[in-house]
C-alpha cells in the first residue's frame, strides 16, 4: 500500500509531504481546490507522460516520491528482484519533471526507464475514474480478473504446459517438413561432400606434421650448405676446429690451476663445454649423412596440401576445421537419411500432444464460463445498487482457432448501463463516471482475488446522491477493509464513511496560489462534513447532522 507521499513543485503545489493509512481515505474540498492533485502526482509518479507546464510557477523541476509498503506483494518483490531494484522489501519511487531536460526516474534510487516506472505502477496502484491506469479496459487485464475470480490457477499451468510441448513439438515438424520438401537435392550434395572428406581422411595433428616436412623438404638445400659449414667450424676445421680450440683451452686453465686452484670451476666449465662440442658435432654428421633429397615425397606433400586447402577453401573454413566440418555434415545427413521416420513419430506425437492440449483447454474454458456467469450476475446486482437500475454486466467468451498459452478464448467485458442499450465492450462506456462506477460494481467482487494493493477511485459518485451515495460510500469502506482504497468525492454521504479523511484546500495571495492537503481530525471533519451538507451557513443542526453521520459509517458495513 501507499503510505507516504512527497511532492515539490508540482502545479499548484509547492510542498506537501503526506502520510496515508490502509483501509478507506477520501479526499474533499471546495469546487476547484485541486482534489485530484495526489491522483495527478501519483500518476507521474508512476510514469505517465508529463511536460514542462506541470512545473509550479518559478520553479525549475517538480519531483515527486512515493513510499510503498510491501508487506505480503511477494510478487512486487519477486519483480523488484528480478530486475535488481530491490532493497529490503522497500519501493520508494521518484519521479523529478526538468523545464530543461528530460524527466527522470528512480527505483529506490536506482534510474529506469519510464517503461519500467509504468510496469510497476500497474502492479502497484490502479486508478479508476477519468485518468489512467483503468486496468480493467484492458483485454488482458480482463481475461487475468476473471481467472482470478474463478481461482483455477491449476487449469491455467496445465494449459500452458500443454501449449509448451506442442509449440516445440510443431516447430520441429515444420523443420522436418521444410527438411523433406528440399531432401533429394540437399541428400545428393550431402554425400558428395560427406565422401570427398572421408577421402580426405584428415586427422587432428597431419596437416602440421605435412607443413613441416614440408618445409623442410623445400629447403634441403640451405640446410645441407648451413649444417656443412657449422660442421666445418664445430670438428672438421684442421687448425681452427671449435671443439679442439677448447680442448687446448681446457689442457692451458689445468696447468694455470696448479698456481691458482681458484680456476678449478672454470677448467670443468671449459671442459664441458669441448665435450658438447664435440658431440654436437658427431650429431651433426649424422644428421648431414641421412640428409637426403626425395623429389617424389616433396610432390605427394604438395598434391596432399593442395587437396586439404582446395576442401577448406571450397567449403569456406579453415584447413584445420575441415574434421569438425566433416562431423557435423555426416550428422545433417543421418538426420536427413532418417527424415521419414523422424517425420511420422513427429507427427504421431503431435496430434496425442494437440488432444491433450485441447482437454486442458476445455476444462479451462468449462471454469470460466461458469465464473463468467457468476461475476456477471453478481457485477450486475451491483451495478443496480449503485444507481444504473437497469444496468447489465455480461462477459463474452469467444472460442479462437489459434493455440496459446492462455487457453482458446478471447474474453471480453461488456456492459449496458441504459434500458434498451445493447450490451457493448467495456472501453466504449461513454460517461467516466459510469466507468468508474462499473470498475467500482467489479472491483468489490473480484477484490478478494486481486493483487493490486491500492486503489483509486476519482469522483465515482458524479450524478449521484442520497441513498445510491451511501451505498456507494459503504461499497468503498467494505473494499477498504481489504484494500487500501484513495476517493475523491463530493458526497457527505461517501465521506462519512472513510477510515481516514484529507482535506484539500486552496490559498491564494497577491501573487501566488498553493494547495495543501491536510489530515482532518474528529472535530475538523465534523465541520467539512458539514460544509459539503451545503447551506450558506453552517448550522447546529448541520454539525449534528455530520456528526450522526459520522458516527453511522463507523459501525458501516457493506449494504
Amino acid at each position: 500500500m501507499l503510505r507516504n507521499i512527497h511532492i515539490r513543485h508540482l502545479a499548484v503545489v509547492d510542498e506537501l509531504n503526506l502520510d496515508l493509512q490502509a483501509g478507506m481515505t477520501v479526499l474533499t474540498g471546495e469546487t476547484g481546490a485541486g482534489k485530484s492533485i495526489l491522483i495527478d502526482a501519483l500518476s507521474l509518479a508512476l510514469g505517465d507522460r508529463a511536460d514542462s507546464g506541470v512545473i509550479r510557477a518559478g520553479q525549475a523541476r517538480a519531483e515527486i516520491s512515493a513510499d510503498f509498503d510491501l508487506a505480503g506483494l511477494t510478487t512486487i518483490s519477486d519483480w523488484l528482484r528480478a530486475h535488481e531494484l530491490d532493497d529490503d522489501d522497500q519501493c520508494l519511487i521518484r519521479r523529478t519533471i526538468n523545464r530543461e531536460g528530460p524527466s527522470r526516474g528512480y527505483i529506490n534510487g536506482r534510474p529506469v526507464p519510464m517503461q519500467t516506472l509504468r510496469e510497476l505502477g500497474e502492479m502497484l496502484v490502479d486508478i479508476h475514474g477519468q485518468h489512467a491506469h483503468q486496468s480493467l479496459l484492458r483485454r488482458n487485464a480482463q481475461r487475468h480478473a476473471l481467472d482470478a475470480y474463478a481461482g483455477h490457477q491449476k487449469l491455467l499451468d496445465d494449459v500452458a504446459s500443454e501449449y509448451r510441448k506442442w509449440r516445440s513439438l510443431r516447430e520441429r515438424l515444420d523443420q522436418l517438413t521444410a527438411s523433406r520438401a528440399q531432401r533429394e537435392d540437399r541428400l545428393e550434395l550431402l554425400r558428395y561432400q560427406v565422401q570427398e572428406l572421408r577421402e580426405l581422411a584428415l586427422n587432428g595433428d597431419e596437416l602440421t606434421a605435412l607443413e613441416e616436412e614440408h618445409d623442410r623438404l623445400a629447403n634441403l638445400n640451405q640446410l645441407r650448405e648451413g649444417s656443412q659449414q657449422v660442421l666445418h667450424l664445430l670438428i672438421d676445421n684442421e687448425d681452427s676446429a671449435l671443439a679442439d680450440a677448447l680442448e687446448r683451452a681446457a689442457t692451458e686453465l689445468e696447468r694455470l690451476q696448479g698456481f691458482d686452484a681458484g680456476l678449478g670451476n672454470i677448467v670443468q666449465t671449459v671442459r664441458d663445454a669441448a665435450i658438447q662440442t664435440s658431440e654436437a658435432g658427431h650429431e651433426l654428421r649424422d644428421y648431414l649423412e641421412g640428409l637426403s633429397l626425395d623429389p617424389e615425397r616433396l610432390s605427394e606433400i604438395d598434391q596432399r596440401l593442395g587437396l586439404i586447402h582446395d576442401l577448406s577453401r571450397k567449403h569456406q573454413v579453415s584447413a584445420q576445421e575441415l574434421p569438425a566440418l566433416q562431423q557435423q555434415l555426416e550428422a545433417e545427413l543421418a538426420d536427413l537419411e532418417d527424415a521419414d521416420v523422424a517425420l511420422d513419430a513427429t507427427t504421431r506425437e503431435l496430434e496425442a500432444c494437440e488432444s491433450a492440449y485441447r482437454a486442458a483447454a476445455d476444462k479451462l474454458r468449462a471454469s470460466r464460463q461458469r465464473a463468467a456467469k457468476k461475476l456477471s450476475k453478481a457485477v450486475t446486482e451491483n451495478m443496480r445498487r449503485l444507481g444504473m437500475k437497469d444496468g447489465r454486466f455480461e462477459i463474452v467468451l469467444e472460442t479462437q482457432d489459434n493455440y496459446s498459452a492462455l487457453g482458446l478464448e478471447r474474453i471480453e467485458f461488456l456492459v449496458s448501463a441504459n434500458p434498451g442499450q445493447p450490451p457493448q465492450p467495456l472501453a466504449k462506456v461513454a460517461s467516466g463516471g459510469e466507468l468508474a462506477r462499473i470498475s467500482l460494481a467489479i472491483q468489490v467482487i473480484t477484490v478478494g482475488s486481486g493483487s493490486i494493493p491500492t486503489l483509486i477511485f476519482d469522483e465515482v459518485d458524479v450524478g449521484i446522491g442520497g441513498g445510491i451515495a451511501e451505498i456507494v460510500g459503504r461499497l468503498l469502506r467494505d473494499l477498504g477493509h481489504r484494500r487500501q482504497v484513495l476517493c475523491v468525492t463530493h458526497q457527505p454521504q461517501v465521506a462519512s464513511l472513510a477510515h481516514q479523511h484529507l482535506q484539500v484546500r486552496k490559498h491564494s495571495g497577491k501573487k501566488t496560489t498553493a494547495t495543501t492537503v491536510t489530515p482532518l481530525d474528529a472535530e475538523q471533519r465534523v465541520e467539512e462534513i458539514a460544509r459539503m451538507l451545503g447551506g450558506l451557513e453552517i448550522t447546529e443542526q448541520t454539525r449534528s447532522h455530520a456528526q450522526e453521520m459520522i458516527e453511522r459509517g463507523q459501525l458501516a458495513t457493506s449494504a
